[in-house]
């Protein structure tokens, strides 16, 4: 998905999104309009996007205020949601296919940040543990990120 897909997915809700120079945060929704730091790259951009749109899919209210026990929730749900919409494990799978071995090529391959990559890996940790079992590969988490292929007997 391209940052440019994001954004018609964005106006298909009748999201206004800009970028501007933004100096506190890389991007703000509030309502229907999303604000996205514009001197950020392109695969930046897409990520904050994304998350902004998992805001405006999972979040109520003002959650600014990041010491409330809610808000940091509400938080992670958006980011949550933004992994999966740009990575899942489908995507990390169809990345090991295309033969991405590194952090970098994976994060090239998927046209994300190695940060937003590596924040969603140690998510994915959270949720499913060491390893998980996807169709016929096994993605594992620990030491580092790796997929195993499982081979049909």
């Amino acid at each position: 998905m391209t940052y440019e897909d994001l954004l018609k997915e964005a106006d298909s809700h009748e999201l206004i999104t800009k970028e501007k120079p933004l100096c506190a945060y890389d991007g703000r929704i509030k309502g229907k309009r999303i604000a996205i730091r514009k001197d950020l790259s392109e695969s930046a951009k897409k990520c904050v996007l994304a998350e902004e749109l998992g805001h405006y899919y999972t979040t109520a209210g003002n959650i600014l205020d990041q010491n409330d026990d809610l808000s940091r929730k509400q938080e992670l749900r958006a980011r949550i949601w933004a992994y999966d919409k740009m990575i899942g494990l489908t995507g990390i799978i169809n990345a090991y296919r295309h033969g991405c071995r590194t952090l970098y090529d994976v994060a090239e391959y998927l046209e994300v940040t190695e940060s937003f990559l590596s924040e969603a890996l140690g998510q994915y940790k959270r949720k499913y543990g060491t390893h998980v079992t996807l169709d016929h590969y096994v993605i594992l988490f620990e030491p580092s990120l790796g997929v195993l292929e499982i081979k049909s007997p």
